[in-house]
């Protein structure tokens, strides 16, 4: 790496030790709408506890009211309507976190996650203007039809939505809740459940008006068949090309925040935690050689650049969450020294403390080398990592800023009974 990239970063970069330490980063924040805080890892407690203090200063000084994760719809409404009081339960946060039960459930069942949903019930507790928290993933086709059939039971009996419903969840039942089967039978058959799905979101949109209360059911309907729609496209492409359902799947993201935008009017303001592969421009990455998109690149696509703002996250070294096989039981892993000159090594290199950098007019153009940026994932093997865990990055075109941890450890998961694995 050259000597003006590591001065750049010596620079500019400026030390935090606490929450009011990145007021810098708030201020420059200013007046967007769409914050996305991102991670390296699905199992790093700093990248979780630091983004719940941006989360709570956002709310707090910028009246961000709306926060989408990279979680499933059903489980993560079980936390929004525990924030917002909608069943008046006296659950406790980990007791609403056991609905996360697909594997990995330690992305959202953990203790970090359970202090923060702590945070925001009393925060909505003592103001007029609550915030939510929505699931915008696309992995819960059965549990969102199921969702979807057992509302309309209940608020529409006779109305053909919910007939539309009954078929749509039979055509998925013969595959027994296993999305390799569809994808398989897809693949090999022509009588797949498009049709069902389409018709099904299309008449509930529709019908909107039906389902309107005061506790988000008409939104809660919508995005449960959205992802049908979605995930049924998503498990279909699955056996054609992984880069194709990538993109199905970062096109729904998309989608779902701006339904969620749209239903609470688009002056509010929406907080999205992802990971950085999802969050940083993917035009800023090798991605775009491969004809990959993500949710960072269209949402600046579709939004003006002041109202979008990304802030990626690394760390050197540590411990983090996560397994060696898809499926397989969490285990807590050594993560080793960054690779030499890669982006966390340099920035480890420059000062072996915790610090952010804020890409702006001034300095962005001397971040724009072409640098390995490491990535995470809930498997994970450091044996391997010089060999696939690097993503070749233009920092500050990836990023509007981006915080540093030095040595970060492993988050903490909730034990969760009865583990769905897709």
């Amino acid at each position: 790496m050259s000597q003006p990239f590591e001065e750049a970063v010596r620079k500019y970069s400026q030390p935090f030790q606490t929450s009011e330490d990145l007021t810098p980063l708030i201020e420059a924040i200013g007046d967007a709408k769409i914050v996305m805080l991102g991670e390296a890892s699905h199992g790093t407690s700093e990248f979780y506890t630091v983004r719940a203090e941006l989360s709570k200063r956002l709310i707090q000084e910028k009246g961000f009211t709306l926060i989408a994760v990279e979680g499933d719809w059903p489980s993560s409404q079980q936390v929004n309507r525990y924030i917002r009081g909608y069943d008046g339960s006296g659950k406790c946060a980990e007791e609403v976190l056991q609905s996360f039960k697909r594997w990995p459930t330690w992305m959202w069942a953990n203790e970090e996650i359970a202090e923060f949903t702590r945070w925001l019930k009393n925060y909505n507790a003592t103001h007029d203007q609550k915030v939510g928290f929505y699931g915008i993933d696309v992995y819960s086709l059965w549990e969102s039809m199921e969702e979807v059939v057992q509302y309309l039971t209940t608020t529409n009996p006779a109305g053909g939505d919910l007939d539309l419903a009954k078929k749509a969840f039979s055509c998925f039942e013969p595959f027994n809740r296993q999305p390799e089967k569809y994808a398989i039978s897809s693949a090999n058959f022509s009588d797949v459940c498009v049709d069902e799905v389409t018709n099904l979101l299309t008449s509930i949109r529709n019908n909107e008006h039906h389902y309107k209360d005061d506790q988000e059911s008409g939104l809660n309907l919508e995005i449960n068949a959205l992802v049908a729609k979605n995930a049924e496209d998503y498990y279909r492409a699955m056996v054609q090309s992984g880069e194709i359902s990538w993109n199905i799947r970062d096109e729904h993201m998309v989608e779902a925040i701006n339904e969620v935008r749209d239903y609470h009017g688009r002056d509010a303001k929406i907080i999205i935690w992802e990971h950085n592969t999802h969050i940083g421009d993917a035009r800023a990455t090798d991605m775009k050689r491969d004809g990959m998109l993500n949710v960072g690149q269209v949402l600046r696509e579709q939004n003006h650049p002041q109202d979008v703002f990304a802030i990626g996250f690394g760390t050197h070294r540590g411990t983090v969450i996560a397994a060696d096989s898809w499926g397989s039981p969490y285990e807590r892993i050594a993560v080793p020294p960054a690779r030499i000159n890669s982006w966390e090594e340099v920035l480890h290199r420059t000062g072996a403390n915790d610090k952010f950098l804020i890409f702006d007019k001034e300095n962005r153009s001397l971040f724009e080398d072409w640098i390995g940026h490491r990535a995470i994932g809930v498997v994970y093997n450091p044996d391997f990592e010089a060999y696939g865990n690097y993503v070749p990055s233009k920092i500050s075109q990836r990023y509007d800023a981006f915080i540093f941890i030095d040595e970060t450890k492993a988050l903490v998961p909730l034990e969760v009974d009865n583990q769905v694995v897709d």
